[in-house]
């Protein structure tokens, strides 16, 4: 029995390294790995707010791949203790095993998307293996749990990824984090009009940030519905190299829907100098859709640490009121359109439009707020620079008189040696003169040819 135990534990290993079977993005250095450490360790954690600061520091720097799955159910829960969903909005608390229990009008999509989904993986890569039963009673749950978006292509991408790293039970839990709390599922609904706008915002950001990219796709007639859609409904996880997705997931439950756009716009901006290399709509096509995605480790790094350092949130609100006034001009252009048919319909499109007008003047106002702060701080920063300016030079002007007084002593002492070393000699000198003349002076006679007292005692 306990053998049977202990092979049983070594299966259930080697089957976990085989599902985290990819090339790692960012890392995890050992210092960073204690940090995960004791966050996941805090106390009655799914209760506690930790601090954020150093939350998104340690995401910057990598997360332990054996405690992915960990970590994003610990992202999961600081975002849900900040963010109370509204009643109307939160799914139905409907438990997993009992969802397994039904049968699902999706069974026949779902099943078809199976083989499709991370084909040469080796967790999923068996017909009806372990893997893909795994994938197919998450996707089944879901679709019996969230009715109005059922099952739609993309899901199983999303589902794969978290169950490379998250029980199946814990990997549904998280697909209904992304889904409701983060407001993913509006992109997945039969309308399809929340991927409408997300292109449209990322066609904007092209605009204001890459304006000769965006020239070179429209002169093409290139839009991001032909090559982004796949990115923002499969959360790259479809045509991007599993390392890099697992990165864009940690950034994911803990920034929300803002990082696809991130993903989204980093790439492009890096590569904008080849894509307008390519002179074709099939030769930007072909290179957005195979040779973009093969990224090499040091540029799916440098995608990673951009995107930690962009905030777009201002520009992503704007950009959606805009669509929506977009599209209310033009349902009052189109002829038999709302607006002409009756009085009231037009009363309530006014209405509308000036609700909108008001909000764009208040985001407006807000940027004008924020603008004249910014140059407050560059003001006072600049009054600092100048501070430091001005002590900078009086200190290179102190240090410029040490140093010539350190040149003065120096001379200093070195002409004082020179004079001790020189008297000695002169002394010498002046001695033997004296002694020469003391000797001479013996052989001195005095008058009438007799010698003196000292050469008669010779």
């Amino acid at each position: 029995m306990l053998l049977f135990s202990k092979a049983r534990r070594q299966l259930e290993q080697e089957k976990a390294q085989a599902r985290l079977d990819y090339a790692e993005v960012t890392p995890c250095l050992r210092d960073v790995t204690v940090v995960w450490e004791r966050l996941l360790g805090t106390p009655n954690r799914a209760r506690v707010r930790c601090d954020m600061e150093k939350v998104h520091a340690a995401i910057s720097q990598g997360v332990p791949r054996q405690r992915r799955g960990e970590i994003w159910q610990f992202l999961a829960e600081q975002y849900r203790l900040r963010h109370r969903l509204p009643p109307k909005q939160a799914p139905p608390d409907t438990p997993y095993p009992e969802l397994l229990k039904r049968l699902t009008s999706q069974q026949h999509a779902i099943l078809i998307d199976l083989g499709r989904t991370f084909p040469t993986h080796p967790y999923f890569s068996a017909q009806l293996g372990s893997g893909q039963l795994a994938l197919y009673n998450l996707l089944k749950a879901y679709s019996l749990l969230d009715s109005e978006v059922g099952y739609c292509q993309g899901l199983s991408f999303v589902a794969g990824v978290l169950l490379l790293h998250l029980p199946e039970c814990d990997a549904f839990h998280a697909l209904i984090y992304l889904l409701y709390h983060l407001g993913l599922r509006r992109q997945y609904c039969p309308d399809m009009l929340s991927l409408q706008i997300q292109m449209y915002q990322l066609s904007r950001l092209l605009h204001d940030y890459h304006p000769d990219l965006y020239a070179h796709l429209e002169e093409s007639e290139i839009g991001p519905s032909l090559y982004a859609a796949p990115w923002f409904l499969t959360l790259f996880a479809s045509q991007f190299p599993l390392g890099f997705v697992a990165r864009v997931f940690d950034m994911l439950f803990l920034q929300g829907t803002e990082v696809i756009f991130k993903v989204a716009l980093s790439l492009l901006g890096s590569h904008q100098a080849l894509i307008m290399q390519c002179d074709s709509f099939e030769g930007i096509m072909d290179f957005l859709k195979t040779t973009l995605p093969n990224l090499g480790l040091v540029q799916m790094e440098k995608t990673i640490n951009q995107v930690c350092e962009m905030d777009l949130s201002r520009q992503l609100h704007a950009y959606e009121v805009e669509y929506h006034v977009l599209q209310d001009e033009m349902a009052l252009q189109e002829p038999g359109g709302p607006s002409s048919s009756t009085g009231a319909a037009t009363s309530a499109d006014a209405e509308r439009l000036e609700k909108t007008c008001l909000s764009l003047k208040r985001h407006n106002q807000d940027l004008v707020e924020e603008l004249q702060s910014a140059r407050e701080r560059i003001h006072c920063l600049e009054t600092a620079m100048e501070r430091l300016r001005v002590s900078e030079s009086r200190l290179r002007q102190s240090v410029n008189n040490r140093e010539s007084e350190r040149s003065a002593l120096q001379a200093a002492a070195l002409s004082s040696s020179s004079s001790a070393t020189s008297s000695p000699t002169s002394s010498t000198a002046a001695s033997a003169s004296s002694s020469n003349t003391s000797t001479s002076s013996r052989h001195v006679k005095l008058p009438g040819g007799r010698p003196n007292a000292t050469d008669l005692g010779s």
